[in-house]
């Protein structure tokens, strides 16, 4: 689970740089992206697998709607 809380603590720091974007949904595209091009596959499908399993518990708002909206594109 000590990876999953480093993957989360990651993901939320990414969420709260583009949280900041005026426009939500071009913000949610821009996480999933950042995630697809700089997190290896193994760290996307932890993450993933974590909302699926766990509901994303500690997921800022934008990184899990950024996951839920996007996830067949961040795989």
């Amino acid at each position: 689970m000590n990876v999953v809380n480093n993957l989360v603590t990651m993901a939320n720091q990414i969420g709260a740089f583009f949280e900041t974007m005026p426009d939500r949904h071009q913000a949610s595209e821009d996480i999933a992206d950042h995630l697809k091009r700089f997190w290896e596959p193994r760290m996307r499908r932890s993450l993933l697998l974590y909302v699926d399993e766990q509901g994303g518990s500690g997921l800022k708002e934008i990184v899990l709607e950024a996951l839920r909206t996007h996830n067949a594109s961040i795989l």
